[in-house]
């Protein structure tokens, strides 16, 4: 009876997610026939194209930035962090608009090629709760093995840092730094980093591989062309899951995200729909955000 006392409800959803992540592994024959049915999504990107919208995110942030700095320097405390994501939102609205255009230009089928397909929105939200619910205890047990190694290294001390965005929610008690802050982490950032991340670099990196592989191997049959599709569409989600997580500052919540960036790349490869590494991406950021909030 003590035992039941001390279960939570944290506990229960790990347990259901071991159950999923269990009967994933069985029915995959341990991820060896995931992806077997994955078709390639038909595009005509160059392998630079992807760094475009990466490189105009991270100029257009810098030269607003710089612009606020210079208009609003006497700006101080909540204010401040106010202007900072909103410079931070217009950035990355930019960039998604840019994103879009290259998805219409370079994709077969434009945008529904791309993975943005309105008729599967319903479908997807409901099934990324359950992707997220299945690597759920991978990402804990990584943050476990990441703050037992961090106090191996550094001492009991070590603490893996709160992240910069959750750090502001709790320092902003204002609602509209808070308002915009939970827009910025729970819409506009995961539509950003799954359209440029998944939606470009995944997909240029696999077309890639696959081109590549099907030049260097002779006997193309249809067996052979399935086993390097597999193989090229697993090295394109961790390939694209580690540029995902490097993009991070914090180092100590690389091996989680590496782990949540393969279960968006798998969402995707997957269903062939965007719209399902977003909602996931999105309900992470969410329950980071009531977790900060409750605390």
């Amino acid at each position: 009876m003590e035992f039941i006392k001390t279960i939570t409800v944290y506990h229960l959803i790990c347990a259901a997610g071991i159950l999923l992540l269990v009967r994933w592994l069985l029915k995959t024959s341990l991820g060896r026939k995931a992806l077997a049915d994955s078709p390639p999504r038909r595009n005509n990107m160059p392998l630079y194209l992807p760094f475009i919208p990466l490189f105009i995110w991270f100029l257009i942030a810098s030269l607003i930035t710089s612009i606020a700095q210079l208009l609003f320097s006497d700006l101080q405390g909540q204010q401040k962090d106010f202007l900072d994501n909103l410079v931070l939102c217009i950035g990355e609205m930019t960039t998604i608009a840019v994103i879009t255009f290259l998805a219409r230009i370079h994709f077969t089928r434009r945008l529904k090629g791309f993975g943005l397909n309105i008729k599967t929105v319903v479908t997807d939200f409901f099934v990324a709760f359950v992707n997220l619910l299945t690597v759920w205890p991978l990402i804990t047990a990584a943050m476990i093995v990441t703050a037992y190694f961090g106090e191996l290294m550094w001492g009991q001390e070590y603490q893996i840092q709160q992240h910069q965005q959750l750090k502001l929610i709790t320092e902003n008690p204002q609602l509209p730094p808070r308002i915009l802050i939970v827009f910025v982490a729970v819409i506009i950032a995961p539509l950003l980093e799954e359209m440029l991340f998944r939606g470009l670099f995944q997909t240029a990196i696999r077309s890639y591989i696959e081109a590549l592989s099907s030049a260097l191997v002779r006997q193309n049959t249809p067996e052979k062309k399935r086993t390097l599709n597999r193989h090229g569409a697993w090295a394109a989600i961790v390939i694209s899951s580690v540029l995902f997580t490097t993009t991070h500052a914090n180092a100590g919540h690389w091996p989680a995200l590496f782990v949540l960036g393969v279960c968006l790349g798998y969402s995707y490869e997957k269903s062939g729909s965007l719209f399902r590494p977003i909602f996931i991406h999105s309900i992470f950021n969410a329950i980071s955000v009531i977790a900060t909030l409750n605390q």
